[in-house]
Formats: C-alpha cells, structure tokens, sequence
C-alpha cells in the first residue's frame, strides 16, 4: 500500500526575521509538510533558518534540503543537527548530499574533490553522525534518536548509501553537466528515472522498513497551455524537444486535474509521495496539495 502523501517548500530567499516568520506562517497555511532550507553560499545559513521556521509555525516539520557535506566537519555538523533537532522540539528531517558546485568550495576555500572523494567524505560523514547522534551519552542530546535521514542521489554509489542509510531517498531528477563549476545540472528523463530508481529497489531490497521516496519538482505551472508554460526552459534543455520536456517528471504543467493525474501516476511508476516544490511555485502548487489529498 502506498504512503499518503507529503509535501514540503525549499525556501531559497533570505529575509529579514519578520519576513522570514511570515513566509514560514504561510507555508504552514498552505499546507506544507516540511519547510525546507537549502544549503548554497549567497543563501540562509542553514541550521538558524530552521529554528527560526519552527519557532515561527506549529505543525510543519523543518529540514535540510540538502546539506553541502563538503562544507562541514562530521564532529561540528553532529552538534549542530542535535541543537537544532533539540532547539525545534524534535522536527528536524537532515537532508545530506555530496554538493555540486566547485564554485563554492573556491570561495569559501574548501577542496572540492573529486566524485569518488566527494562520496567518501559523505560516507564517512554519515558513519560519524549515526555513532554520535545514537550514542545516548552524546551531548548535546537530540530530541530523535534517530534523526530522520533524507539522502539526495543519483550516481551508483550515492544510491547505494541511500539504500543503506536514508529513511528518505531523495531522487534528483538531473545530472551535473560535467565541466561546469557552477553546478549546472540536465534534466534526466523519464525512462533515465525508471533505471535510477529500479537500481535502487535492487540495492534496498534487503532492506526492513522501505524508505519513503522524494522527487524535487523543478517547475509548477497550473496551465491550459502546456507547451508555453515549459518553452522558456527549452533553451536550457536543446537536445530535447517540447513533448519530451513536457514528459519530464521534474516538471508538473497543464491543468488542476493533468497535474494531479500526473503526480498520482508518478507515484504508481516511481513511489514517489514525497515531492518538494521551490519557493517560487509555492503558492501554485498549493491547489495540487489540495486536490491529492482530498482524491
């Protein structure tokens, strides 16, 4: 039987404290699930964001949507997670990638390695947060032990550390263009995410509990013209025409009831019942919320 589904909203401006509160608030009246931050330079500092989301709202959870693992130490990242988790009263969700943008790492003067060394760090990242975090004697203390691990993947090895550790599987939806330092990313289709998640359920496959599933949705556009919504994204995308950019599971265009239909019959292909809009699309995906759960 499949999950309900939920939703969150990567928040991707900064604000200031009183617009930063009211944003949050609407996002909790909205609807959302999980009010999500991402971890980019030029944005919110992650961890401050969430405490300030929760403190702001009542029932949405909080998460990272995801962390940039090459910027932090495994030691200093656990007593962050575990303060912010205590700090919001236990509705923390700790998303975690290996992080794409070289450009980044320059600036802030970080080796930004290569994919193998960027999964390594990852890897070992993970084992360090689960010692530390489960240890009943580590201070300071969660509020959740565990605290729940959402993993952005796409690559083999990523996949394969997302079977063995995340609660959330976090499928990207794209790939890094290779060469670029400014973490440009090509949409995959959707037969590629058929393979990507097939080679997932083969990796997860010994594992208890199945892990929920999430795509990141790229663009919401509540639309009788279909085509015209997604035509200013072609020129990012020229090796695809505009049928195959309509057929993008990352893009959710057409009207109330096409949208709905294609969320609930991406859940039947993929698993996915946990989608993640950007903050841009928050208020038109609103509607969509509505429509699914009361389908």
């Amino acid at each position: 039987m499949s999950r309900p589904f939920r939703f969150g909203v990567n928040l991707l401006a900064s604000a200031p404290a009183g617009e930063w509160s009211a944003k949050c608030r609407r996002a909790e009246q909205l609807g959302y699930d999980v009010i999500l931050v991402p971890d980019h330079l030029g944005m919110v500092a992650p961890f401050p964001a969430l405490v300030a989301a929760a403190r702001a709202t009542e029932r949405p959870r909080v998460g990272t949507f995801v962390l940039n693992t090459g910027f932090w130490n495994p030691a200093l990242l656990a007593r962050e997670v575990a303060t912010t988790d205590a700090l919001t009263g236990g509705r923390l969700e700790l998303g975690l990638g290996t992080g794409y943008v070289r450009a980044e790492h320059d600036a802030a003067g970080l080796p930004f390695g290569s994919p193998g060394e960027r999964v390594d760090h990852l890897r070992h990242t993970l084992e360090e947060l689960r010692r530390l975090l489960d240890d009943e004697e580590y201070r300071p203390g969660p509020a959740q032990r565990p605290v729940p691990l959402l993993i952005g993947a796409n690559g083999d090895r990523m996949l394969e550390l997302t079977a063995r550790h995340a609660d959330i599987a976090a499928f990207t939806g794209g790939r890094t263009v290779q060469g670029s330092a400014t973490g440009q990313l090509a949409p995959i289709t959707a037969e590629e995410l058929d393979e990507r998640v097939a080679r997932y359920e083969v990796l997860a496959a010994g594992r208890g509990e199945p892990a929920e599933r999430n795509l990141l949705i790229q663009l919401v556009a509540v639309t009788g013209d279909r085509e015209a919504a997604v035509r200013p994204l072609l020129e990012h995308v020229p090796h695809l025409t505009p049928g195959q950019a309509l057929d993008l599971p990352i893009f959710l265009t057409g009207t109330l009831e096409e949208i709905t239909a294609q969320v609930r019959a991406q859940r039947e292909r993929y698993g996915f019942t946990y989608l993640t809009v950007l903050e841009p699309y928050m208020e038109a995906f609103a509607p969509v919320m509505r429509a699914l759960r009361e389908g």
